[in-house]
């Protein structure tokens, strides 16, 4: 039966401060209480290590910052050149794409098509946050709301991208290289028609699966989930309704936007709320299969 277990990282320093820290507490609480009555020692005792957890927390949420890695303005510079060095396959691809479609590549997408759906990453992230109400465990509910963050930072910021570009989609037939920025059209069947880059099911799909495997520390899990997401991207294409460069740029914007959420990258030294982090650390789930 395959199993899954929530496994919490705390370095072997913390530990031993932890340690330090409550056996001090206790010790300093025991005299203090010694002559009132039993109510009174144990509120004592449990201010006492209620206080310890608070600064393990607080000093665990500010590894986690510590530790990320700051994306540079280089590094920024370097995503945005290689989106658009990407514009150069954008026809090409979608010509052989469109050349070799097939009712096989369109059963194919629709299978991948969905984990771009608002009922693919609206179920899988608020189900992960309600399974942790449910359950009381606050990793689950952590690694919830970061699914629900990422999701939703993702989804403004590719919102707000895709007016600000106006990019013409592939089925408007004017081109890859045709924007209007600030500008909306509406195709028959009211989609968009000038909101290509950057592709919001690829957005959302990469987003659902980075933060998926940031807290499942599980490499052919990892694999699984990237090879959906990917599938998304594929789909969009085969479709007919994003240049690959719209997908490169959904992937990138999706990745990052569920690192910047589970504290995993910093970017104009921001960080995420400390609610969204464990108290040891960022959460991780551990699955495992018994042979």
């Amino acid at each position: 039966m395959t199993s899954y277990r929530l496994e919490r990282t705390r370095p072997p320093r913390a530990s031993l401060r932890a340690v330090f820290l409550l056996a001090a507490g206790l010790v300093a609480a025991a005299p203090a209480t010694a002559q009132v009555p039993d109510s009174t020692r144990r509120k004592a005792v449990q201010d006492t290590v209620n206080a310890i957890k608070d600064t393990l927390k607080q000093e665990a949420r500010q590894e986690v910052v510590a530790t990320a890695h700051v994306i540079r303005w280089y590094e920024a510079a370097a995503a945005v050149g290689g989106i658009a060095a990407t514009m150069a396959l954008d026809q090409p691809i979608q010509r052989f794409a469109q050349n070799h479609r097939s009712k096989t590549s369109d059963d194919i997408s629709k299978v991948f098509r969905q984990e771009g759906e608002p009922v693919y990453y609206v179920t899988v992230s608020l189900g992960v946050l309600a399974a942790g109400v449910v359950s009381g465990s606050a990793d689950l509910q952590r690694a919830g709301g970061r699914m629900v963050a990422a999701v939703g930072v993702s989804g403004i910021i590719m919102g707000g991208s895709k007016m600000l570009v106006g990019r013409s989609r592939p089925n408007e037939r004017v081109g890859a290289f045709k924007f209007h920025p600030f500008t909306s059209l509406r195709d028959s069947a009211g989609v968009q028609t000038r909101g290509s880059m950057p592709s919001g099911h690829t957005t959302a799909a990469f987003a659902v699966a980075t933060s998926l495997a940031d807290d499942i520390h599980n490499v052919p899990v990892e694999i699984l989930l990237y090879t959906f997401a990917v599938g998304t991207a594929y789909s969009r294409i085969n479709d007919n309704r994003h240049w690959f460069s719209d997908t490169v740029a959904g992937a990138i914007l999706g990745v990052t936007s569920a690192k910047l959420v589970n504290g995993h990258w910093r970017i104009f030294g921001l960080k995420p709320p400390g609610f969204l982090l464990t108290p040891t650390g960022t959460a991780t789930l551990s699955w495992s299969a018994p042979l």
